[in-house]
């Protein structure tokens, strides 16, 4: 099935969004103001160690401290050793050889490998979310395109998306031979594709990288940031251009141009296939993505057939219930249920890389009687879920017809990143934020595309219009710079904090 990749960056955020047919099914955002810290490298200070949790909290200059869990630390602070890595992209590794046992693989409790006081490497492995600080680990890795890095490792692993064992074994050969000594390699899916040059330049590029980590430690005073990892648009180019995306389009002129150059000194094959986006209509509304994001951000999701899908998101996990609703069927009961079920599994999978759910999924599917038909079901979720990127594990249905999986999560759900906790429920539900409702007040004043000379009025609740007026003030200086109009920001303290008024005069 062919993807595309459209990329929207105006000054406040950058989203990128994977189509596949034609549909949304992956969407990144990246905000100015909350840039993800995945990938980062820290010089950080261990501040406590609790263990009844075999664990500590690092201070890396956060708001809040970061939290080290005991498996990820290793016995000597100054190696680097990591048996088995994930990367952003979902590629699933493989060592080819298996690590040996030594003393530094035993378990030893954590107040024997770290004090307090003492400064440590690590790595931001998952960004804050909620009322949690960032997750770290001591093994530090450096994905590139076609590889990643990972020093004082003296294996080479294979992304298990890679099934024919003849490239396996020449990626084998090539990783064998380029990777330097001290250092470990894992080839990832796009390596399936390069040539033995480029993953050498991929490799030269992580191991400079590298090198001005350790140089930067010696300098640095805890807490320190030492690395900082690629924006969202450059991510894009590294970990989702597979053989598979046809194109990645782009609206930004100036990140185009960026874009480009980056590509011409470390990707040149992929520059034929970067686009830059000259139409009048906002990009995400000419690809039909808007619709989209809307929809994933609805509690009831609809199916063709008449029947609907809950989703409740929670602290902990995530529940989906499956409804027959208005679908009636035209045979047996049994037949009915299995129907809704089976259709129920292909939005179901659609929606969690979609809203990117993650940690304990429970999925409560209509119950049906025969033995058969729950392994329809289930064998359908596990087919359905193949193109999802990111690792999950899904156990067998139950007799209740529920299914329980458990999803990698790395960053926060699309629902958390676009909405906060709403004022009018006492945080029982959630609205958009105010600076979300911002941004599509920018995005539709742009759309207007309002003729020089004009005024409009924006009218809204009283925190978007406080934003708007304060923090995102630039905001409505650019438009107003770049179309020739006035812009007045009133506040209806009435209104919804969801809506807001446009008036042209």
């Amino acid at each position: 099935m062919t993807s595309e990749l459209i990329i929207n960056v105006t000054r406040e955020e950058s989203r990128v969004a994977l189509l596949e047919g034609g549909q949304v099914v992956e969407l990144y955002i990246e905000r100015k103001k909350d840039t993800s810290l995945v990938g980062n490298v820290y010089k950080g200070r261990v501040l406590k160690i609790l263990p009844g949790m075999q664990s500590s909290f690092i201070d890396i200059g956060l708001e809040k401290a970061a939290f080290l869990y005991v498996s990820d630390i290793m016995p000597n602070v100054d190696d680097y050793y990591a048996p088995f890595m994930e990367s952003d992209s979902g590629d699933a590794v493989e060592m080819d050889e298996p690590l040996a046992q030594t003393e530094a693989a035993k378990p030893l409790p954590i107040e024997e490998l770290i004090q307090e006081g003492q400064e440590i490497l690590v790595q931001v492995a998952k960004d804050p979310m909620g009322t949690k600080g960032a997750r770290v680990t001591s093994y530090v890795t450096l994905p590139g395109r076609y590889c990643v890095l990972m020093p004082n490792v003296e294996h080479v692993g294979i992304s298990r998306r890679i099934e024919k064992e003849e490239t396996r074994e020449q990626l084998k050969a090539i990783a064998s031979e380029l990777k330097p000594a001290g250092f470990g390699i894992i080839m990832r899916t796009a390596s399936e594709d390069a040539s033995a040059e480029e993953i050498r330049r991929d490799l030269e590029f992580l191991l400079l990288v590298w090198e001005n980590i350790q140089r930067k430690k010696d300098k640095v005073t805890a807490p320190g940031l030492l690395y900082s990892d690629l924006d969202l648009v450059f991510r894009s180019i590294r970990d989702f251009m597979s053989h598979e995306v046809s194109r990645l389009v782009i609206d930004s002129p100036d990140e185009f141009e960026r874009l480009c150059e980056f590509v011409k000194s470390f990707f040149s094959r992929l520059l034929e296939r970067i686009e830059l986006y000259e139409g009048r209509e906002p990009i995400f509304d000419a690809f039909a993505i808007e619709h989209d994001v809307s929809r994933a951000l609805e509690r009831k999701v609809w199916l063709k057939s008449g029947g609907y899908i809950i989703i409740d998101q929670t602290e902990a996990m995530t529940v989906i219930d499956v409804n027959t609703g208005k679908f009636v069927g035209k045979e047996s009961l049994e037949d009915t249920i299995l129907k809704t079920n089976l259709e129920a599994v292909k939005e179901t999978a659609y929606q969690i890389r979609l809203r990117n759910l993650g940690g304990i999924i429970i999925m409560d599917f209509i119950d049906m009687e025969k033995l058969e038909n729950r392994d329809k079901v289930f064998n359908a979720l596990v087919e359905a879920m193949k193109k999802d990127r990111a690792k999950s594990t899904i156990y067998n249905i139950s007799e209740l017809g529920i299914i329980q999986m458990t999803r990698k999560r790395v960053r926060e759900s699309l629902g958390r990143v676009l909405c906060e906790q709403c004022p009018y429920c006492e945080g029982k539900g959630f609205v958009k934020s105010a600076r979300t409702v911002a941004y599509e007040i920018f995005r539709k004043l742009r759309k207007m595309n309002l003729p020089g000379g004009k005024m409009a009025v924006i009218t809204a609740n009283s925190a978007v219009a406080e934003l708007l007026s304060d923090e995102e003030r630039y905001g409505i200086e650019e438009l107003e710079s770049t179309f020739k109009i006035k812009l007045i920001v009133k506040e209806d303290f009435k209104l919804h904090q969801e809506h807001y008024e446009i008036s042209v005069l």
